[in-house]
């Protein structure tokens, strides 16, 4: 996964071309649904944040739904694109492909920004149950096929002991997603929390259950 360029931690740095205006509503937008949620985001605070007018953000989005399908689209979904790109082309051990995309997901999104939407999606996905399925669909559920498909490789190679590779994939992805929502709600009032320590420790353990021994 690349890193992601145009999201960095904090506010944007806007420029004036007209054709940078997507851009810049879009990374407002993401740092206003993080920061505030869906439901608590105004579509004039983007805009105020993005330095356009309401005006200009409605030419660009018809509804605060479908820029934050935008945000996702264009924040989110590169992300998963990549990782499918480098898994295509692969030729190492399976384990070491995981291992690889998950440091890269670490620094890509639950270092960002981008941590918070998980966050946002579990709080209100009962009140936006279009977005819920959405998120659903095009992000989660790609994701958790994407690594079921690569558990099911490495079982085939003779890398992995026999399993379900959906849940097996459920149990190492839940880890990633508990630490997005953690670093937004409660790791402020907590102590210190090492997302590499706890993400390596994880994987430590989840791969001492999945290897075959001749693979240790």
């Amino acid at each position: 996964m690349e890193q992601l360029k145009s999201v960095p931690k904090g506010t944007c740095r806007w420029r004036r071309r007209k054709e940078e205006r997507p851009a810049e509503i879009l990374c407002a937008a993401l740092k206003m649904f993080t920061s505030k949620g869906f439901s608590s985001t105004k579509l004039d605070e983007v805009a105020r944040e993005a330095g356009v007018s309401k005006g200009t953000l409605y030419l660009y989005f018809e509804s605060k739904e479908s820029l934050f399908k935008a945000v996702v689209t264009e924040f989110v979904l590169p992300q998963i694109a990549n990782a499918e790109e480098q898994a295509e082309k692969n030729t190492g051990a399976i384990k070491d492909l995981l291992i690889l995309l998950i440091e890269q997901w670490r620094k890509n999104v639950l270092e960002t920004d981008l941590a918070g939407i998980a966050k946002m999606m579990i709080a209100e996905a009962s009140n936006f149950p279009d977005l819920a399925t959405f998120y659903l669909e095009n992000v989660i559920k790609r994701t958790r096929y994407f690594v079921a498909n690569l558990i099911t490789i490495g079982i085939k190679r003779g890398e992995f002991v026999e399993c379900d590779a959906n849940y097996t994939a459920r149990i190492l992805l839940t880890p990633i997603l508990f630490s997005a929502v953690w670093q937004h709600s409660l790791a402020p009032f907590d102590d210190r929390y090492d997302i590499e320590k706890y993400l390596n420790i994880h994987l430590d353990i989840f791969f001492r259950g999945i290897l075959k021994e001749s693979q240790e």
